[in-house]
């Protein structure tokens, strides 16, 4: 049988658009078979195997402005600027509940990508349990360079997913899948920048030239990786869902109105998109 993927972007707290987008699917029993995420897409698109809609808006509208939460005062005491202990314990484990019988008993396979600062190339890790050690991958997949400590697991040091492949919808299609929902987190029109912490990161990660490469490259990789899902959608491959104007939240986002009025936006650009989704599907 032929697999439905869902590629999730990432794009920090910018991700609550996504968050939207997810319970519109959740709402109307929209599944599918494979879904993998970057980043923010990681720790927000895990929400969809565990079908718990609003669960991702929630949190954030209560800690966004909680210095455990997300701060530079935890960047300074850590080394992250999302508390690690907070972030990836405290709340799924009992602030707010991660659903991980859910998780488990769900038979779609959700999958996370991170990159490897050795290589500078992407890690494509299938999550089953949604323990502690499948939340350091979510954790990896989520930590920004120079603002966020190295995650070790086993021998692999490792980083930001977005930094190797920001959409991996090609990944999706590698795993298996057919045709591929694609939900992005910036505007049609947008072109990514060089990223203007290049010349701290490239001292930063001087240990690491490969992944200083990979950091140079990653605006054309992003932009590449676009002009792929523009190509896939003309043929009809992938359906992508999009703002259809600019998100007023930022990545690092403390103003719940803001985070608020980003999930809205992808929760009506879904259900405006609805019909043409389930056609597709």
């Amino acid at each position: 049988m032929a697999k439905n993927g869902l590629v999730l972007e990432g794009g920090a707290m910018r991700g609550i658009y996504t968050a939207g987008v997810i319970d519109v699917f959740l709402e109307n029993g929209i599944k599918f078979d494979l879904t993998i995420g970057v980043s923010a897409g990681a720790c927000f698109g895990c929400n969809i195997k565990s079908e718990q809609p609003g669960r991702a808006l929630r949190y954030n509208l209560r800690f966004c402005r909680d210095k455990r939460y997300c701060s530079f005062r935890e960047l300074l005491r850590s080394g992250d600027i999302y508390g690690y202990d907070f972030c990836y314990h405290k709340i799924p484990e009992r602030l707010d509940a991660f659903d991980t019988e859910k998780y488990r008993s769900n038979p779609s396979e959700f999958y996370v990508v991170a990159t490897d600062l050795k290589t500078g190339k992407p890690v494509y890790k299938k999550l089953e349990k949604m323990d502690r050690s499948d939340m350091e991958w979510v954790r990896a997949s989520a930590s920004m360079p120079v603002v966020s400590n190295t995650v070790k697991i086993g021998r692999d040091r490792l980083l930001d997913g977005g930094i190797s492949d920001s959409i991996p919808v090609e990944a999706a299609f590698d795993l298996g899948c057919e045709k591929a929902v694609v939900v992005l987190t910036r505007p049609a029109g947008y072109e990514k920048k060089q990223d203007p912490l290049l010349p701290i990161e490239k001292i930063r990660y001087k240990n690491y030239p490969k992944f200083i490469e990979a950091l140079e490259g990653r605006k054309d990789m992003y932009n590449n990786e676009l002009a792929v899902v523009e190509k896939l959608e003309k043929e009809g491959k992938v359906f992508v869902i999009r703002p259809s104007e600019e998100p007023v939240a930022s990545r690092i986002e403390h103003d719940p109105q803001k985070l608020l009025s980003t999930y809205n936006l992808g929760h009506e650009d879904a259900t405006d998109l609805l019909p043409a989704l389930k056609r597709f599907l």
